[in-house]
């Protein structure tokens, strides 16, 4: 069976698909310093700050963040099915800096609204035009430059840090803690340092 495209690190060609943790870092501060609006701003960091994809971000709405949790409830935009075969939402929560809470209710005034309102009523490829455009600010290049490589370097730069797989698996909504695995599969500094203890 062919490995489906979420399960790799790696296109055909041996070129890694993820952002490294100091790409991400350039990303970062390229998205806090350079992003064309506020909203294009927070959008970036959103993706930054919880791997979510795209689409998931598109369809977040004011009542989803939650200040007393200092949270966000994603929406898991993969299909899901119960027992009966029906489609099933799946919600999940990941939490998120207090700085980037304050940023969010002041660009997008969500503690003031009266009523749900989409913080990003755009479509995705505004969505996506916004994170090439800060990509390029951060002089990230490459089949990596994507969303998807951004989001797999969530997983990576988590992975490093050796957060616990079923945190990473939560935070990024896979259905399948065997598809998280895949991050693990990544050399960090620790694995690159017991391979130099033979290298003499």
């Amino acid at each position: 069976m062919a490995q489906h495209s979420e399960m790799t690190l790696f296109d055909s060609s041996g070129q890694r698909l993820y952002l490294t943790p100091e790409e991400r870092k350039r990303f970062a501060e390229a998205a806090t310093k350079h992003s064309i609006t506020n909203e294009a701003r927070t959008f970036c960091r959103m993706l930054y700050y919880t791997g979510c994809r795209p689409s998931e971000a598109l369809q977040l709405t004011s009542d989803r963040i939650n200040f007393a949790e200092n949270s966000v409830v994603l929406r898991s935009l993969k299909k899901r099915k119960d027992a009966n075969g029906n489609p099933r939402p799946v919600f999940r929560s990941v939490p998120l800096p207090d700085s980037f809470l304050d940023e969010l209710n002041l660009v997008h005034n969500i503690k003031d609204a009266k009523h749900p309102v989409s913080l990003w009523p755009w479509s995705r490829a505004t969505g996506w035009t916004r994170v090439k455009e800060v990509m390029a600010v951060a002089d990230i290049e490459g089949v990596h430059a994507t969303c998807k490589g951004l989001r797999h370097g969530f997983g990576v730069a988590h992975a490093m840090k050796k957060t616990a797989l079923p945190s990473i698996s939560k935070w990024l909504g896979h259905e399948d803690i065997k598809t998280t695995a895949i991050y693990l599969q990544v050399c960090g500094e620790e694995e690159r340092a017991l391979a130099a203890a033979v290298w003499d």
